[in-house]
């Protein structure tokens, strides 16, 4: 059933591991980034529960016999499961009665209201993230340096990106959706604004069934573009909002930010909190970020060239996009990203922390002039860390829109975006 024009992604080994592992796996992510083109790529059967012209008459089965629905090659696909949440019960029975592995894959792109299962899936059904396409996996790094090779002090240094600033401010604008790649630059700019105006005005409402303002979800995804990767308060969105004319309550505003939480559009960076040497104070609040930099441009309306006039927003924006490539990047590697923040100012934009302790701390920097500065944060950050619970760091990594890859004499790497890869 693979697809002739299916472009590889990062996930699809985590997929073959899930798989050989556990009786079945859900794949979550945003509208638009390939769950299911990628499910399709390795399942036998197939249900496409958003089929239109099969929709009701698969919700009206799955009302009285789900079972019938999970007949087929396995593993067998289950698209858009939580349209009929019945499905997920009757995949964890089914999971216990075959006492198989590799049995089902489900895709959703949104979380379905509480309580809409009976069972939890704990041990039968895994859960993977998916997001939009990495640079790595669009083709536009060159994955000459392994975020891997980082941890492991054995990166190759002797790298150069291809990627110039003006291709840099294409790629944000355009973003990760795996349709747009390859398209003629005008087609492949505009899918992000088909996604966010479908975002506007359907798919949030949808998620659970209440009638949405679409200028007020147009609003707040405004000011969510213009606080992006800051740890701005929901009262300072709150007020943004509100600075156009448009009463909304903070009710509201929790409510729709929830929603696009639940549809995967938002995506916010946890902060992290080591224990250090001194009694400074750690900020908790988490960046805000949507899953994907192409958002916030869409929604403020800006093209590459309009971003290449303000930097400052740009700075912003490519923060973003690299919080992204790295976030697919550790997930490949079985890691968590986080941000780091203190009292004093002190701040790491990325840090990036694999599940057996080892961690890194990135800086991102567009350009080079700041990177002499950037350098001095991570060197203070790591003097500040208490080794006693916290092993010392891997690396410690400037990551640029530049074009050379190399170790300064401080030992902190400089690595341009358009090098890395998992």
């Amino acid at each position: 059933m693979a697809k002739i024009d299916y472009i590889p992604r990062i996930c699809d080994k985590e997929l073959q591991e899930v798989l050989l592992t556990t009786g079945a796996v859900l794949i979550e992510g945003a509208k638009w980034c390939g769950k299911t083109s990628t499910a399709e790529h390795v399942a036998k059967s197939k249900l496409l529960m958003q089929d239109p012209d099969k929709t009701k008459e698969y919700q009206k089965i799955a009302d009285t016999k789900p079972s019938f629905l999970l007949k087929g090659g396995t593993p067998r696909l289950l698209d858009e499961w939580q349209i009929a949440p019945v499905l997920w019960d009757a995949v964890r029975f089914e999971v216990d009665n075959r006492q198989e592995t590799g049995q089902f894959i489900l895709t959703g792109s949104a979380v379905p209201a509480d309580n809409v299962t009976e069972h939890t899936g704990t041990g039968r059904i895994a859960r993977m993230l998916m997001r939009t396409m990495s640079l790595y996996e669009s083709g536009e790094s060159n994955g000459s340096i392994s975020l891997m090779d980082l941890f492991n002090n054995t990166p190759d240094m002797e790298s150069m990106s291809d990627l110039s600033i003006e291709q840099i401010a294409f790629c944000i604008c355009r973003g990760g959706f795996p349709a747009s790649i390859g398209k003629p630059d005008k087609t492949a700019l505009g899918m992000s604004l088909k996604y966010v105006e479908a975002v506007i005005n359907q798919d949030i409402s949808r998620v659970d069934g209440v009638e949405k303002n679409p200028n007020k979800v147009r609003l707040l995804m405004r000011s969510l573009a213009r606080n992006i990767t800051t740890m701005a308060s929901f009262q300072t969105i709150l007020n943004d909002v509100e600075a156009t004319e448009e009463s909304i309550s903070d009710k509201t505003v929790y409510s729709y930010y929830n929603a696009l939480r639940r549809i995967f559009v938002v995506e916010p960076l946890p902060a992290w909190s080591p224990k250090l040497r001194s009694k400074t104070a750690i900020r908790s609040s988490p960046k805000h970020h949507f899953v994907d930099p192409a958002i916030a441009t869409s929604v403020m309306r800006i093209n590459p060239e309009a971003l290449l006039q303000d930097f400052n927003y740009f700075g912003f924006l490519f923060e973003a996009l690299c919080t992204r490539d790295v976030r697919i990047y550790v997930q490949a590697n079985d890691g968590d990203v986080f941000h780091y923040r203190d009292k004093s100012g002190l701040e790491a934009d990325l840090i990036v922390q694999l599940r057996d302790g080892r961690w890194g701390a990135v800086e991102v920097k567009m350009g080079n002039k700041e990177i002499e500065e950037a350098a001095n944060h991570l060197i203070a950050l790591k003097n500040k860390i208490n080794t006693d619970s916290v092993r010392e760091p891997s690396f410690l990594m400037v990551l640029t829109g530049g074009q050379f890859a190399y170790q300064r004499s401080d030992s902190v790497y400089v690595v341009p975006i358009g090098c890395l890869k998992p």
